[in-house]
């Protein structure tokens, strides 16, 4: 089954430093009945202005995903990492039993944007993690690059849930197939330009949940830049 969502129907807030969409209630945008998908808690497609940010704030049992869109991002914590990444590079945190950190744009002039993504974690208080990947575009052009999976998986981030996270960014009029095992579920989320899945238009800021499906076939319609989230059925 596929479940196109529209980006006109998702939560929004405007703090004037902060633009966000809101894929799963978040925030000021509250709704019950869209809560998680799976594991999945959290999609926050951000813009963070410039020389603006989030200041040092606490996180627990949660695995928090950031990949850069656009600009530049500077992320200082409590377990004493600090560095900035920018465009298709990845930032990941499992929160364990608690860690503070903080999130800047300290350019002057530019913006940034990100997905920030949570995942719940298979248990509480597991060991913190804190990582990076400066992954380089033709890692991920015309591809499927697996950026994120469990501590079993391919990826070389590893977090502890049970999840895979896939990018790519996609020429016009090129196609790529995603076979989905028995049992799994996909959401996928289509960051710049036009696909299709399966025959269904998706354009910038949309989503898809995709459940009970063998395989997705993604053809992009325009040059289209594209990440997914493959997971078990809930």
């Amino acid at each position: 089954m596929l479940k196109k969502l529209l980006k006109e129907n998702m939560g929004t807030s405007n703090l004037g430093w902060l633009e966000s969409r809101f894929h799963f209630s978040f925030a000021e945008y509250r709704n019950p009945d869209n809560i998680n998908f799976g594991v999945l808690r959290v999609i926050n497609d951000d813009i963070i202005h410039p020389d603006s940010g989030f200041g040092t704030h606490p996180h627990a049992n949660m695995e928090i995903i950031s990949y850069v869109i656009d600009g530049e991002i500077t992320h200082k914590d409590s377990m004493g990492n600090e560095e900035t990444l920018k465009r298709g590079e990845v930032q990941y945190l499992s929160a364990g039993d608690g860690i503070y950190h903080s999130e800047y744009n300290l350019n002057k002039t530019k913006d940034l944007r990100l997905l920030q993504i949570w995942i719940i974690p298979p248990k509480s208080s597991l060991p913190r993690l804190y990582g990076s990947k400066r992954y380089l575009k033709e890692d991920r052009e015309n591809k499927l690059l697996n950026i994120v999976s469990s501590q079993k998986g391919d990826a070389q981030i590893k977090i502890h849930q049970d999840v895979n996270f896939y990018v790519s960014e996609l020429e016009k009029n090129k196609t790529l197939e995603y076979k989905i095992n028995k049992n799994r579920q996909v959401y996928f989320v289509q960051i710049e330009g036009t696909s299709t899945i399966n025959g269904i238009e998706l354009t910038y800021g949309d989503a898809m949940e995709i459940t009970k499906e063998n395989e997705i076939t993604i053809s992009a319609i325009s040059n289209s830049h594209f990440l997914f989230i493959e997971m078990k059925e809930a």
